[in-house]
């Protein structure tokens, strides 16, 4: 069996390509498999929170779709690796909101906003490869969940109070374990290998097989593409190093913590420096350091 063709990975896709109009349809389909409801994209946002780096324009883009429903939302596509990455979603949904709300509008005009994350690292400890985060509010007492009443309903045009709130997808590709269950899967395979086997017929994935072959690629943008792959390589290298490295040595300064510890516990007990250094791994110096300090 013939490998599929290799094609240009989503990053880069959003870097050069899915910007322009002319890629909107890769972009529905993803979307529309994501959130499970028909998406249309109308329009690529060039925000402010979009301009704050180069990095973050490069990194992320925001659209302006509608949903099955006819409602606008405001929906940002992001892609990273790096590892403080909560809090930066947080405070990226909260710029979108604040940016798309007008001078003297009521807070019923409030935009919903959805955060959609390709993660091609590991981000906390979960089993899963595909997350959802909404707000809701759970009573503490009856634990029944907050509900709209019909007026609110008419005023939001929801039914519920975390349809109001800003909801958050998080894409694990590399913990995806390669097997396609359903149409997502098949989306989640493309992002991991950049490839569409035959079979696959999820929205969009037609598209980006004939749109981001990487031999339609001018000369000049396939030797560019072939640069950032490379460079993707030693990022990855140099991260897993340093990642490494920052581990082995919190372990060693965590016991080297929990060492101290007993030792200050046991001060009073026992009064020859060397017996306190061989209960505890420390060194005869360490715990005369520690005496001083501890009974100046």
């Amino acid at each position: 069996m013939t490998r599929p063709r290799r094609l240009i990975s989503f990053d880069w896709a959003m870097k050069r390509l899915l910007r322009s109009k002319a890629y909107f349809g890769i972009l529905e389909g993803f979307l529309t498999e994501l959130l499970r409801e028909e998406i249309q994209v109308l329009e690529v946002l060039d925000s402010e929170s979009n301009k704050d780096t180069a990095l973050d324009k490069q990194n992320r883009v925001d659209l302006k779709a509608r949903n099955a429903g006819g409602e606008i939302i405001l929906i940002e596509v992001q892609y990273q690796r790096q590892f403080d990455y909560l809090q930066r979603i947080l405070h990226s949904t909260a710029r979108t909101l604040v940016e798309n709300l007008q001078e003297g509008q009521p807070y019923g005009e409030v935009v919903k906003v959805i955060s959609v994350s390709i993660l091609y690292f590991d981000l906390g400890q979960g089993e899963d490869y595909v997350y959802h985060g909404a707000t809701r509010f759970i009573g503490l007492h009856c634990h029944d969940e907050l509900r709209l009443s019909e007026a609110q309903q008419d005023l939001y045009r929801r039914h519920e109070p975390h349809a109001l709130f800003p909801e958050y997808y998080l894409i694990k590709v590399n913990q995806f374990d390669d097997v396609a269950r359903d149409c997502l899967d098949e989306w989640i395979y493309f992002l991991k290998h950049e490839e569409v086997p035959d079979g696959f017929r999820a929205r969009g994935l037609q598209d980006a097989k004939e749109q981001l072959d990487i031999l339609r690629l001018p000369e000049a943008e396939r030797l560019a593409y072939e640069r950032y792959q490379d460079d993707l390589h030693q990022q990855a290298s140099m991260v897993q190093s340093s990642y490494g490295w920052g581990m082995h040595q919190g372990r060693k300064e965590g016991q080297q913590q929990e060492r101290l510890r007993i030792a200050r516990s046991l001060l009073d007990l026992i009064a020859d420096d060397q017996v306190m250094a061989e209960k505890t791994g420390l060194s005869v110096f360490e715990v005369r350091g520690l005496r001083e300090r501890c009974n100046p």
